[in-house]
Formats: C-alpha cells, structure tokens, sequence
C-alpha cells in the first residue's frame, strides 16, 4: 500500500528537520512523519519534558511546544541540553521576538501564523534569522485567525480564504530569500480542510502538514480527524500529519499511527487484525472473542508482529477472509476452524480459540 500512495503522491519540495543528532525529512518520498504538541506550561521544563519524552516513547516524529514569551525559549534550550533528540518546533503567535529567541535557543523548526505576527518587517526578521540558522518555517493558517482584508473579501473562512492567506505569506517569505517552508491550512470543517489542501496541492510544491483543528474529544474528534486525514491522504496530498484531539497528546499519536496503518501507509510492525461485524448466522461469541484476543495477544507482546489475524464468525464469508490472512479462524456453533495460510488445519473448541490462536502465532 506504500508503494500504491508513492504511486498517486503529490511530489513536495524535501525539507529537512533537525540537527546533527536526529533529523526527519518532510516531502518528496519520504515517509509522513506524526506530529503532535505538548500541553504543559512551557515555562515548567520537567512537565514538559517528561512529555516530550512521552510522545517520542509513543511514536511521534515531531514536537510543537508553544511559546507564548521570549522568556520560554529558556525551555527550548533545556530540553535540547537535557538530551531530546525529537525535533522541536515552537509555536509562535503575535510577537516575533520570541521566534528569534526560539531560534538562538536551538529550535529546531519555527510555526508561525502571519495573519497575527505583524508587519512585514517581524516577518522579514523571522525569515532572516531562520535562513542563518538553518531552521524551516511553517506558515500556519487557521480558520479562526485569518487577516481581516482576506476574512473580508471571501466572507468566511473558506479553502480559497485558507490557501490565498498561505500562499501570500509563502510569496512573502520568497521575497525575503527564504524558502524553507512547509504550509499547513487548517479549519475545523472537515470539507473546508481537504478543498484548501486541494487548492495548495495544484499552486505549490512545498510541503503540505495536514490536520482538522479544534475536532473535539472522543468519538467524533477521531472520526473527524480521520476522515480529514485520510481522505486527504487518498488524494496523495500530505506530507505531516496531527490528529488534533482535546485529550492527552500521547491519544493524538497512537490515533495518528491508526490512521494511516488503516490506510496501509504505516511502516511500522504492527499485527493486522480482521473481524467480521457479525450478523445472525454467527454462533460464536465473536464480539467478545475479539476483544479478548487484542488483549491476549498485547500481553504476549504479538501486537507487532507483522502478520494478519482473521477472526471470522462463521463459514459464509470466514474461510475466504482467512484464506488470506497468516492465521485465522471460522467459527461454528461452538466451535471453529484453524486456518493456517488458506489451508483448514483443525476444528477446534470456542473456549480453545484464543489459547491456540496465540499458540499459533508465536511460531509464525
């Protein structure tokens, strides 16, 4: 499925993240790298380091830390002299200064929001501190902070408003001999996200960061940073992504890495589990049955095992499913059928199933 994506991938500009100790390349064939952003009060360095370190543990490739004064670039720096090898990346709003300090600090990437950074003065400081120091910028646009001129001419923020306002500040960042950019539009209406994304696709090869904000918690925060997401990703547009939820940053990276494993673009090992919805013909206890197996299967450490687990509830569609998956069963009344790569190996009892599935699966 990789393969497929590289296929239909939007070919961005390679921009490249980091120093001499851990770098992540953004764009051209390069994997989509996770992002999320810290939580903590920036000014408190053991909560925000135990959080950085937190979502490098879960997976993430990318850090954004707010920076809400020039005071916090000391935080920025502690990190960096405490051993953080993630590439960091502050959050700037409203005072340029402090993406100056950020970037004396040690940053490792600027995010700026140039609807509410100042005249093209800051901007052009930015630009040229960043240029010297070999640090990318991201232009962050959002839906609830666009320039009054653009806000005024489109009536809302729609795509068009979203991706002008981008690529104006690209154009802008040009001007100033810098180039080193990444773009990200970002609105918390799904469909708007994906159109201005679109937009950004067809006028420009930088690479694009993608993401619906202010989604929500729970269920429907989920639904709609996948459907955004993934959608998006299926158009062979995104270089970065972050699942924005109102949760624990830690949730955002485990949902990000969900995404594209649904979408077959995670490399990373892990166990694909297939189960059917169940209907009336099944007479197992399937639902139950799947839960327990996850668990089972996490507690013997499988979950990264590269192989795919099909848990089929009964002998309509169960055999054809399995058949292509390394192991799996087709239950029956009270029991199922082993299925080893597409050959029936034994019958065996409901209450056996997880035991032998197990069983099975550490001799793969």
């Amino acid at each position: 499925m990789i393969e497929n994506y590289n296929r239909i991938r939007r070919r961005a500009k390679e921009i490249t993240v980091g120093g001499a100790n851990h770098t992540v390349k953004i764009g051209g064939d390069n994997p989509i790298a996770v992002q999320s952003m810290t939580n903590t009060d920036t000014l408190d360095v053991a909560a925000t380091l135990a959080q950085v370190r937190a979502l490098e543990d879960a997976g993430c490739d990318i850090v954004r830390i707010t920076a809400p004064s020039v005071e916090s670039a000391k935080t920025f720096a502690a990190l960096k002299e405490a051993g953080v090898n993630i590439p960091l990346v502050a959050d700037i709003h409203f005072d340029y200064r402090i993406a100056l300090a950020c970037v004396d600090a040690g940053v490792d990437k600027i995010r700026i929001n140039p609807g509410n950074i100042g005249d093209e003065s800051r901007i052009k400081a930015v630009a040229d501190a960043c240029r010297t120091h070999g640090v990318p910028i991201r232009i962050g646009v959002n839906g609830g902070s666009l320039e009054k001129d653009i806000l005024a001419k489109y009536g809302a923020p729609t795509a068009e408003a979203l991706a002008e306002s981008a690529l104006y500040h690209a154009g802008l960042l040009e001007r100033f001999d810098f180039s080193d950019i990444v773009l990200s539009v970002k609105s918390s209406d799904v469909s708007e996200m994906a159109r201005a994304n679109e937009l950004l696709a067809a006028r420009s090869d930088y690479p694009l960061h993608i993401g619906v904000t202010e989604a929500g918690g729970g269920r429907m925060g989920l639904i709609k940073g996948a459907v955004g997401i993934g959608g998006t990703l299926l158009r062979g547009i995104g270089d970065t992504v972050r699942v924005s939820l109102t949760a624990n940053p830690v949730d955002e990276v485990a949902a990000a890495h969900d995404i594209l494993f649904a979408l077959g673009f995670d490399a990373r090992q892990r166990m694909n589990i297939v189960s059917c919805p169940t209907c009336g013909r099944t007479k197992i206890d399937l639902i139950a049955l799947a839960g327990e197996f996850e668990q089972a299967a996490k507690t013997a450490g499988l979950l990264d095992k590269p192989i795919t687990v099909a848990l089929m509830g009964c002998v309509v569609n169960g055999p054809g499913e399995a058949r292509e998956a390394d192991i799996g069963i087709a239950g029956g009344k009270g029991e199922a059928v082993l299925i080893r790569r597409g050959e029936v190996v034994c019958k065996i009892a409901e209450r056996e199933i997880i035991p032998r599935l197990i069983e099975e699966i550490k001799k793969l």
